[in-house]
């Protein structure tokens, strides 16, 4: 039987967004952000603390399919990553998918299949306006 949970996240973009990245992307709770954020997409979202306890359950068990569903004016970007039993959903402020394995507070998913530099560069350039608004469903799967 597969479980699943879901999170969805509103947030916004940044005149200082590049998402240069080559192995992660981030979206941070923060609204400032300087010109070494290479990796964050968005600002004004939440951190992985906010989760439900449902999610981070779910997306702890090694098995699990993490999905991140992105629209913005229209546009969509989809990026899947895998779940781990060491993941601990205890940051206030960000949620980084990585393509590596590495974990810490701030890690959404690992094994990503993109990273901010992978995402469309129409997408990127929407969200170079501060205006424009992100909806992110990250759906997990177990």
């Amino acid at each position: 039987m597969i479980r699943r949970a879901t999170e969805y996240v509103c947030a916004h973009g940044h005149d200082l967004i590049t998402a240069n990245h080559e192995t992660t992307f981030e979206f941070t709770k923060d609204d400032f952000l300087t010109n070494r954020g290479d990796c964050i997409i968005a600002v004004g979202a939440k951190g992985t603390k906010e989760f439900s306890e449902d999610f981070k359950r779910l997306a702890s068990i090694d098995s699990a399919i993490i999905t991140v569903k992105m629209e913005v004016d229209g546009i969509n970007e989809i990026a899947v990553g895998q779940g781990n039993r060491e993941l601990k959903f205890n940051h206030p402020t960000d949620m980084v998918a990585r393509k590596s394995s590495y974990i810490c507070p701030r890690t959404l998913m690992i094994r990503s299949n993109k990273s901010a530099s992978d995402l469309d560069r129409e997408f990127i350039k929407r969200l170079k306006n501060s205006k424009s608004i992100i909806h992110i469903v990250i759906v997990v799967e177990a």
